[in-house]
């Protein structure tokens, strides 16, 4: 039992900026990372990629370097944002190594990726709680991930009570 808890786990849990996955992040905090241990807990944002847009609107107006250029820098403010709150949540926790990443590209993709390259023990989601037809439409993070990776998947769903969606 000893070599049990004294195993190093590494412990990745995929953030976004939705409170899912906060909800997600926290409870894991308090369920699965535990003190006095050698675990690496691994926090992962992935930025989307950004809109695929051409030169030329369906309007007929141009987007800038300018327009281009706020809309990635709203993208990192959002990755700095998710960040500093995912900072704050672990800055209680002593023993435990504690790693934020920030990568570019399709979600599904890449977490599924990182777990394999990061050799992630547990992969820790929060779920959004789509309605079937949204999940149809924008296709679910979470089961992709659940489907696709090697490790075990925990997908942790707000309390209905807490939550504010209908």
């Amino acid at each position: 039992m000893a070599d049990v808890a004294a195993k190093e786990r590494k412990i990745l849990v995929a953030v976004d900026e939705g409170e899912e996955s906060m909800h997600a992040l926290s409870w894991c905090l308090r369920n699965v990372i535990s003190e006095n241990s050698k675990d690496t807990l691994v926090v992962l944002y992935v930025k989307p990629p950004r809109a695929v847009f051409s030169a030329l609107d369906g309007t007929g107006y141009w987007f800038s370097a300018d327009v281009i250029a706020a809309m990635d820098k709203h993208s990192n403010d959002v990755a700095e944002c998710v960040v500093e709150k995912v900072k704050k949540m672990c800055k209680d926790l002593h023993d435990v190594k504690v790693e934020t990443r920030i990568e570019h590209g399709d979600p599904r993709d890449v977490i599924c990726q990182m777990t394999e390259k990061l050799g992630a023990d547990v992969l820790v989601m929060g779920s959004h709680g789509y309605g079937l037809i949204k999940r149809a439409l924008l296709g679910s993070v979470s089961n992709h991930c659940a489907q696709n990776v090697k490790c075990p998947v925990l997908i942790v769903k707000e309390p209905k009570s807490t939550s504010t969606k209908n």
